[in-house]
Formats: structure tokens, C-alpha cells, sequence
């Protein structure tokens, strides 16, 4: 006779059945020679998953559960059942390095369940995302404003999580890519995260998002970017790309520690943003034309200053797609390569294991080139072996930090370079800024307020005491500018890409005799008024007059006060 049980016995029950399978299956993982896994505590990836059919991943009772660049991890129930080690073998012929797991049968269901993801789930492989151009497109054109980047991504956190990841993820970047974003901020803060994106310089707000989804794409964006998952106290730094039909995107990783958790950086690097040509740089009629003639010499050095995310990298491709041509050998040493050029040799210098710009630079002259780019000037050999290439017959584009043009001759000097060779080897030094171009669509004509008039009346003074060519005619009073509206196509910000502005101090007679005394940026500016080349204010006034940006977003990156 049998007594009758209840649910909560069959409960208890079952559970205790599924623990003495466990166990049964963990004492018998010595006898096998493989560590026992509980998939039960492990996220399965269908990353993973896609690499063997569900088919026969159930005839064989197994299951890929992990994948991380070509290490593959792989639950077995029965390791010895015909055809697991044929499977194996045909793994590891695909170049996979083969990590098995005695498995429960508990465990392999779990992961089999999982295969109704794969069919919609966008291909992460560590190092690279496969985004299809149709996906892409529709992404681009459903997402062009933040507000529906926003809206999308609510809709997909409100449904069930289990698409939940790579559709945010997809959201994320194909949301940046259609903006034109440079960079994707995804920040921790008290019981949420933040996301945010870098358009046209400006931080935006997106949106902010519950804890577990930000644990979830912090995990993933990990994974893609080859970096460990259990380090969370250090910085860590890695890449993926986005293939883009027949495009690829390198999006730059970064994740440091914070107060509520690891903040994320992706940097996206697309080629689009280096498509702008010599002509279109923002650059004065006037400076364009000296430009134009110290790039096309034979040797000497050109160089750019400025901040982080000035444009400088962009100037100097620029210049480089510039000169080149077939009969030129052309080497570039950078701190990473941000973007690929056809034709020119790219070297990527890499600290950690001792190449420095100044070996990658010493390396680059022994492979006889006629123009070289060094991505920076950070210390004193670096500067003499440059400016000692631009003296034996080899052109050189390079950066420094400084704040203006002015400013590159004594921090040159106080890198220890002899001022008698400065003279000889500089043919000019540029400074600039990028400022936000009103968006045409909306940009509305606005009468200036006392404030402004009065800006604009001591610069255009100044062009015209000065001298100043700026190869366009200079505006007289009334004056007519233009404000920031803003509507759907600038996402309500008022302004629709960027443009420079520019200075530059040519090595002239009067910069030369100055040179050899150490003079402070104030004289070398002052002596170098007979160039006739605006500074970086009056530049950006004559663009403000010329309705192209405003003064508002000019003295967000430029002093607008009087110099002298």
C-alpha cells in the first residue's frame, strides 16, 4: 500500500533527486579526467551554443557554453558516447582550444533551452560584431534623432530579458553609428546607470537603465573586447569592430572603477569622420594657401597643437592623403592607429613592450620614407630625432600639446631642442579647435545682444589694425548673425556637425632671429603679425559673421578676449 504525497513532499523529493545527481556526476568527474561544471551558476552564451546545432548537440549530449577568442567551453554528459570525440577533433581543427566539463543532464537541458535565442541573437565573437547591413540600415533610419534612440531603448528594457542584451546592444551602437557619435558613455550611478553620447563634442543624455541590464552589457562588451571578466578594481582597455557591410567600424573599449561600479567608454572610430578633405577643414582662403605650399616641400617639420579631441588627427590625415602619391614612401607612427590609409605604412607603438614613438620613429627612418607622421612629441628624444629627420631631407607632421600656435617654439625648447635647428627645421606650427556648425534647417538670424556687438567690434577692429588677411571680406556694422534653434534633424540642439578654426605662426625671418633668444609666446605672436594669418578668435569670429556657428559656441573653446 502506498501512502499518498503531497506537492510539497514531490518537491522535496526532486530536489533531493537533482542534488544526488549533481553529486553522482561531480565524484565521477576524476574518473573522466574533467572538472565538473553546475550550469546552473554560469551565463551560456549563444555565442557559444551556434558552434554546435541542437540537433546534434542533443544527440551527443553536450553543450558549448562559453567562448572567449578561441577558447571553447564545452558541457559533456557522457564523454566516452560515439561521436563526442569526433566532435571534439572537428572543434579543434577549427583552431578552438577545447575546455570539457563533466556535465548534468539538469545542466544540459538548461543550456538547450537557450537555443531558441540563437536564430535572432547578433553574432558576438570576442573581437568582433557582426551587425548585417540590412539590420544596420534599418537601425540608421529608425534611429536618426536621440529621442527615438531613447524611446527604442525603453520599449526593448520593458520587455522580456531574453533578447534583452544584445537588443540594447544593438540599439547602442547602431544608435551612435546613425548620429554620428565618436563616443558611447555608459556610467553607474546610484541604483542606475547612465548612458550618454558624444555628438558633435557635446555629451547628450540618453537615457538611464536598471543595474542588472548595465551588469549584463558591461559583461558582453567585455567579452567583445578580450578583456576579464572578474577584474573590476583596475582599468582595463581593449577594441572590437563593427562590420558595417563593407565597412568596419573599430570601436576602442574602456573600463575604470568607480564609486558605484566600472564606467565604460566606447570610442567609436568610423572612417567617415577622416572623409574630409584638404579644402574642407575650416581652414582661411589665406592660411590654406601657406598651408598648401609648406606641405607640398620636400622635408621640414609641421605641426599641430591643441587638446584631446581638437581635431588633429584628422588635420594631419588630411595633409597626408594630401601628398601622397605612388612615388612616395609614407610611415606613420601613432598612439593607436585611429584609421586605416591605403597606401601609407601604419605602425602602432605599444609601451608595454618597449616600442616608443621615439623607437617606432628610429624604426621608421631606417625604412627610407620621404614623409613620416609622428602621432606625438611627448619627450626630448622624440623632438630632436624628429626635428633631425625634418633636417636631412624627410617631411614630418607631427602634434604637440600646447595651447596655441605661439606656443610650440618654447615647448620645443623646453624639450631640450638646440633653437638654431628649430629655425631651420619648422616650417609651421598650427594651433586649433573645432566648434559646432549651425544646423542650415533651423538656424534662425538674430539681432546681437551688447555683449556680442561689443566681442565682435574689438575683433573686426583688430583684423583690420592688424592687417589680417583672412581671404574673405570683413563685415561692417549692422552686424548679422545667426542663433541656435534647434529641431528633429540636429536633435533639438541647434547644431549639426563641426567645423575648425585655425591658427598658425610660420618660420620667417623675424620668427628665426627671435628663436635663438627663448622668447614667450607673447613675442613670437607679436612678430609674427606680418603674416597677415588670423588667430584662432578672429578666425572664429569671421565664421560667426558668416553664419556658421555662434559666439556662444566659439568662446566654448576659444578666449575671445582682447591678446595684446
Amino acid at each position: 500500500m502506498s501512502l499518498p504525497v503531497n506537492e510539497k513532499d514531490e518537491k522535496k523529493l526532486e530536489e533531493l533527486y537533482l542534488r544526488e545527481e549533481e553529486e553522482l556526476i561531480k565524484s565521477l568527474s576524476p574518473r573522466y579526467g574533467m572538472p565538473y561544471a553546475d550550469l546552473s551558476d554560469v551565463s551560456i552564451e549563444t555565442d557559444a551554443l551556434k558552434l554546435i546545432p541542437e540537433e546534434e548537440a542533443r544527440a551527443l549530449l553536450m553543450a558549448a557554453f562559453k567562448v572567449v577568442g578561441h577558447n571553447l567551453y564545452i558541457g559533456l554528459l557522457s564523454p566516452k558516447k560515439e561521436g563526442v570525440e569526433a566532435k571534439l577533433e572537428e572543434l579543434k581543427e577549427k583552431k578552438y582550444v577545447v575546455s570539457p566539463y563533466l556535465v548534468s543532464k539538469v545542466s544540459l537541458e538548461r543550456a538547450w533551452s537557450r537555443y531558441k535565442e540563437v536564430s535572432t541573437s547578433v553574432k558576438t565573437k570576442s573581437g568582433i560584431l557582426d551587425i548585417s547591413k540590412e539590420d544596420l540600415e534599418i537601425m540608421a533610419a529608425s534611429l536618426k534623432t536621440v529621442a527615438l534612440i531613447k524611446e527604442f531603448a525603453e520599449k526593448t528594457l520593458r520587455e522580456s530579458k531574453l533578447h534583452k542584451v544584445t537588443k540594447m546592444l544593438e540599439i547602442i551602437l547602431g544608435g551612435a553609428v546613425a548620429t554620428n557619435a565618436s563616443d558611447i558613455h555608459i556610467e553607474p550611478v546610484e541604483k542606475r546607470a547612465r548612458l550618454r553620447f558624444r555628438i558633435d563634442g557635446v555629451l547628450e543624455d540618453i537615457l538611464f537603465f536598471d543595474n542588472n541590464t548595465y551588469s549584463l552589457l558591461s559583461s558582453r562588451l567585455k567579452l567583445l573586447s578580450e578583456l576579464k571578466l572578474n577584474i573590476k578594481e583596475s582599468a582595463q582597455d581593449g577594441r572590437f569592430s563593427i562590420k558595417l557591410g563593407g565597412d568596419e567600424i573599430e570601436v576602442r573599449v574602456s573600463f575604470i572603477p568607480g564609486g558605484y561600479g566600472e564606467s565604460i567608454v566606447l570610442r567609436i572610430l568610423n572612417p567617415k569622420a577622416i572623409r574630409v578633405s584638404f579644402d574642407n577643414l575650416g581652414i582661411a582662403p589665406h592660411l590654406l594657401k601657406i598651408l598648401e605650399r609648406e606641405i607640398s616641400k620636400p622635408n621640414g617639420i609641421i605641426l599641430t597643437t591643441g587638446p584631446t579631441g581638437s581635431g588633429k588627427t584628422t588635420t594631419l590625415y588630411a595633409f597626408l592623403k594630401r601628398v601622397y602619391t605612388p612615388d612616395v614612401k609614407v610611415i606613420t607612427v601613432e598612439d593607436p592607429i585611429e584609421y586605416h590609409l591605403e597606401g601609407i605604412t601604419q605602425t602602432q607603438i605599444d609601451e608595454k613592450k618597449g616600442y616608443t614613438f621615439l623607437e617606432g620613429l628610429r624604426g621608421a627612418l631606417r625604412q627610407d620614407p620621404d614623409i613620416m607622421m609622428v602621432g606625438e612629441i611627448r619627450d626630448a628624444e622624440t623632438a630632436k630625432t624628429a626635428i633631425n629627420a625634418a633636417l636631412t631631407g624627410h617631411l614630418v607632421f607631427s602634434t604637440l600639446h600646447t595651447n596655441n600656435a605661439s606656443g610650440a617654439i618654447p615647448r620645443l625648447i623646453d624639450l631640450d631642442v638646440n633653437p638654431k635647428i628649430i629655425s631651420s627645421a619648422l616650417n609651421v606650427a598650427i594651433a586649433q579647435r573645432l566648434v559646432r556648425k549651425l544646423c542650415e534647417n533651423c538656424k534662425k538670424e538674430k539681432v546681437p545682444s551688447s555683449d556680442e556687438i561689443k566681442i565682435i567690434e574689438e575683433t573686426v577692429a583688430r583684423i583690420k589694425r592688424e592687417g589680417v588677411d583672412a581671404g574673405v571680406p570683413i563685415p561692417s556694422a549692422p552686424y548679422k548673425i545667426f542663433d541656435a534653434v534647434g529641431c528633429e534633424k540636429c536633435n533639438n540642439t541647434g547644431y549639426k556637425g563641426r567645423i575648425g578654426v585655425f591658427e598658425a605662426i610660420l618660420m620667417d625671418e623675424a620668427i628665426e632671429r627671435l628663436v635663438v633668444g627663448n622668447p614667450s609666446e607673447h613675442e613670437i605672436k607679436k612678430a609674427a603679425l606680418p603674416q597677415q594669418i588670423p588667430d584662432m578668435a578672429e578666425d572664429g569670429i569671421l565664421k560667426v559673421l558668416g553664419g556658421i556657428t555662434t559666439i556662444e559656441e566659439l568662446s566654448r573653446v576659444v578666449e575671445l578676449t582682447e591678446t595684446f
